[in-house]
């Protein structure tokens, strides 16, 4: 008979958890009639903001996985004294709050920050405009990128690299032949993660890079100046976002279903040294 009561409570706590994460989403949906949501797509305010969001996060991803994905690999495949600290360095920007994180960059890159002389001898500015978006959306959402890369090559099975030294490939054949083809499953879920958080990027953009309409209004910047002025906007915008961040979720869990069978790392090895 005690049993009744404990499973109710399980079930009266997992309603409410659930209830309270659906909700808020939902209403977004509701609060407005989906045409009228629709039709406030093509306010120039939401499409000014979809194409900063979209050049601004992919020039910020497309250099954390020039940059982090070397970075990663050093930090997965080498101990070193110090090694446990360039991690928690890595880490940092997942925790730190996004005012702080805003304060970073114009302390470090602003006209008078650490950086900003230098840059502004050589005639560069970079608050206010797009490469601020850039740098702010690369600082936040890097971490998740390379902390998942870090565990991703930690994972490659060490023998499989140690053989195809042994067998004459270099060092760069054996990153881009063995390692990378073993790893590219983990590395594309880290990177959607890192891309959904950047594009959802607000408090380090608005410090760092304003909030200038078709030059660094991003959608959550977007969604925060409608907020007074045009609530349906605001709501429209509110509702793309909630549906990319969808499409990247459900993405990252039905893509591995719909994938052929994997062949083992030793068929992969064997394959990427023969060819």
């Amino acid at each position: 008979m005690r049993r009744a009561p404990a499973a109710a409570l399980v079930f009266v706590a997992a309603f409410v958890t659930l209830a309270f994460l659906f909700v808020p989403v939902l209403a977004i949906f509701v609060h407005v009639p989906p045409r009228r949501l629709v039709a406030q797509l093509s306010s120039p305010v939401v499409t000014d903001a979809l194409l900063v969001s979209l050049k601004t996060t992919l020039i910020a991803q497309a250099l954390i996985l020039l940059l982090g994905t070397p970075t990663a690999y050093l930090l997965a495949s080498r101990r070193f004294p110090g090694r446990p600290l360039l991690v928690t360095l890595v880490e940092l920007p997942l925790v730190l709050p996004p005012a702080v994180a805003g304060i970073g960059l114009i302390a470090a890159f602003g006209r008078f920050g650490l950086l900003g002389s230098p840059l502004r001898s050589a005639g560069i500015t970079i608050g206010f405009t797009q490469a601020a978006v850039i740098l702010a959306v690369a600082l936040v959402s890097s971490p998740l990128y390379v902390r998942q890369a870090i565990a991703t090559f930690e994972a490659v099975d060490a023998n499989l690299v140690a053989a195809s030294r042994t067998l004459g490939a270099g060092p760069a054949k054996t990153f881009f032949r063995v390692v990378l083809p073993l790893a590219r499953g983990g590395l594309a879920a880290g990177e959607a993660l890192a891309f959904a958080r950047g594009l959802g990027e607000f408090g380090a953009t608005i410090m760092f890079a304003g909030s200038l309409q078709g030059v660094t209004q991003t959608l959550p910047l977007a969604i925060y100046a409608q907020f007074d002025v045009n609530f349906d906007v605001a709501l429209a915008t509110s509702a793309l976002l909630v549906l990319v961040s969808a499409a990247l979720l459900v993405s990252l869990k039905v893509t591995p279903r719909w994938q052929p069978s994997r062949p083992s790392s030793r068929f992969l090895f064997a394959r990427s040294l023969s060819s």
